[in-house]
């Protein structure tokens, strides 16, 4: 998934509305900077894409909520626009001009902390740890730059799987049967291309979160170097190989982006589609006829789910850090991410928020089943990309390689050998 398909993951169909934000905050660490403590001073606050219609009023409340609560404290809420984002947050990191608290994502939080960039929460703010789930938490701590923790988690995506039933059943499959593993998957989208010249199952190439879904090593133990040439990503990569030569993937998905398989599911030609609960609500409303026949079923893997993250970092160069890391904890305080949750189809990063019955309780619609089964995968998921992973140069290059080998090129082998030693090259030339 390109970078801006992985950043629609992160937000997509987050709902319009001011937000009702506790005061709460818990209280944030310092370090010799902000050695006093003290929640006082003027911080910037920046966001990625979220000015608009839907989030002004809701970020506008949420600093005033803190203002309030905090006299003597003023926080500037900025936003830069997606596109260019990861490379205006490396100029401004270079200039010495990186806002005190940013939203981002974990490959471009590993960049910064490389560099020196970002405050360590475990040494700045070791208390931390235990207010945020897990898996969000482990997210955000980067093996390869000596176990330190570069920011707080904040909210999570995943979502499940939809399918064209009318299209299972015109191809010959069982449409109370829908794939939950990548192996199903993988059969059916056979027989469907035996069954059906003019229908398709899968539309997307292999990206390196499906890699880490199907099971593969990602990276050593150290995380000092990419080990997904191995025999489980050969096998992974040849069931697309296998696929692609019985026509059951035709040649335009070799370079397709999500937005072209979204428009496949849509005119009712493809079978399968990964998604969130912004699709079904767009489903709804862009094929309603699609949508009569749609089946609703998890992400599929083969054992732990994907899901999407979102942070916020503290710039360590900040000159009031004890009210960065305050602001930042507020932020993500649980009351506010369930608030947020329930306004937004995201998910929490706040320990034990899962649990409301927000998340647990079945209405019987559709939107709570997504909700609900979505929720479910969060407990279990895993952020498979490694941050280490450039989202731009390794991203294109496995993509290419694996376009050779399915061409017939090059063996699925030597492109994932030459995929993963481009991937350690640039890890080696950045260390």
């Amino acid at each position: 998934m390109t970078p801006a398909g992985r950043r629609a993951a992160r937000i997509a169909g987050l709902a319009a509305g001011s937000l009702m934000l506790s005061a709460c905050v818990m209280g944030g660490g310092g370090t010799t900077k902000a050695s006093d403590g003290k929640v006082s001073g003027k911080i910037t606050f920046q966001t990625w894409n979220l000015k608009n219609d839907k989030f002004t009023s809701y970020f506008n409340g949420l600093v005033a909520s803190f203002e309030k609560a905090h006299p003597g404290t003023d926080i500037t809420w900025v936003d830069q626009p997606a596109e260019g984002y990861q490379d205006k947050l490396s100029a401004d990191a270079a200039a010495g001009s990186l806002p005190d608290v940013v939203d981002m994502g974990p490959e471009a939080a590993y960049t910064l902390a490389k560099a020196g960039v970002l405050l360590d929460l475990n040494k700045a703010d070791p208390k931390a740890e235990g207010r945020y789930a897990g898996k969000a938490w482990e997210a955000m701590t980067f093996k390869g730059l000596d176990g330190g923790t570069y920011g707080y988690p904040w909210y999570l995506n995943t979502g499940p799987s939809f399918f064209n039933k009318a299209l299972f059943t015109k191809c010959g499959l069982n449409p109370g049967k829908l794939p939950a593993t990548y192996d199903e998957l993988f059969d059916q989208a056979e027989t469907m291309a035996e069954k059906c010249s003019d229908t398709m199952m899968i539309a997307r190439m292999p990206a390196i979160e499906t890699f880490g879904e199907y099971g593969v090593p990602l990276m050593d133990a150290r995380g000092s170097k990419f080990t997904y040439n191995n025999a489980k990503g050969v096998e992974y990569v040849e069931r697309f190989r296998t696929l692609y030569a019985k026509k059951g993937i035709g040649e335009e998905a070799l370079n397709n982006l999500q937005t072209k398989e979204v428009e496949e599911f849509k005119a009712g030609r493809l079978a399968y589609l990964p998604g969130s609960s912004y699709t079904l609500d767009d489903l709804r409303t862009t094929a309603p006829d699609v949508y009569k026949s749609l089946g609703i079923g998890p992400r599929i893997s083969n054992g732990a789910p994907n899901m999407y993250l979102e942070s916020l970092v503290v710039n360590a160069a900040s000159k009031n850090q004890s009210l960065a890391t305050a602001f930042a904890t507020y932020v993500t305080n649980s009351a506010n991410q369930l608030t947020f949750a329930k306004k937004a189809s995201v998910f929490p990063s706040s320990a034990g928020t899962l649990d409301d019955a927000y998340f647990t309780k079945d209405d019987g619609s559709p939107a709570t089943k997504v909700r609900r089964n979505s929720a479910a995968q969060v407990r279990k998921a895993a952020v498979w990309w490694p941050p280490a992973f450039s989202g731009a140069a390794d991203s294109q290059t496995l993509r290419e390689q694996i376009a050779q080998a399915l061409l017939g090129k090059k063996s699925v082998k030597a492109a994932l050998d030459a995929s993963v030693r481009y991937s350690n090259e640039r890890l080696k030339a950045d260390k």
